[in-house]
């Protein structure tokens, strides 16, 4: 069935006439726009700004000179004219066919003594026999310093073992207090 076409509703034919049409009618618009705007009253036509003066100066060129390379020391003779005598290497044999036999065993690894387990919070805190007391009874004062009558406080970090014995004790902090009380 052939198709019919009809020539009225074609746009294609009269796409040019419409184009050329709608830009003669905005150009006039635009042009009429234009010719009919307000002047503005407050510009001035014969309005000449100073002109400004500008010297021209000479720069002399320089020329930047390339900075010399650091002198090279002068190699340091020897006090000697002495050569060394040459070493003479004794012959290498070596035999392709020899068997090699297998690598000697690695030595037994270090025995590691396993250090005891230090406990910096304890449940109980350990308490000294016959109590504060006790020790004071046990402190031994140099005559120099009883004389002087200097006395002081003194930290001592000690590490207890299961049974109580004292393992380990090391000063960590001394204070000279000054004067000893008189009691």
């Amino acid at each position: 069935m052939p198709s019919i076409k009809n020539y009225r509703a074609d746009l294609r034919g009269k796409h040019r006439r419409y184009f050329e049409i709608s830009l003669i009618l905005s150009l006039s618009l635009i042009i009429a726009a234009f010719k009919l705007s307000p002047k503005d009253g407050n510009i001035d036509e014969n309005f000449n700004p100073p002109q400004e003066l500008i010297t021209i100066e000479n720069i002399i060129n320089t020329v930047q000179k390339p900075i010399p390379p650091p002198p090279i020391p002068a190699p340091v003779l020897s006090g000697t004219d002495e050569v060394p005598e040459e070493t003479e290497l004794d012959d290498v044999e070596i035999y392709m066919d020899a068997q090699i036999g297998p690598p000697p065993a690695p030595p037994d690894p270090p025995i590691k003594i396993e250090e005891p387990i230090i406990f910096v919070a304890v449940e109980e805190m350990p308490k000294p026999i016959g109590g504060l007391k006790a020790i004071k009874e046990k402190v031994f004062y140099t005559e120099i310093g009883r004389r002087a009558g200097i006395g002081g406080t003194v930290y001592i970090e000690a590490i207890i073992d299961e049974e109580g014995n004292v393992i380990n004790a090391t000063v960590k902090k001394v204070s000279a207090a000054g004067w000893m009380r008189k009691h």
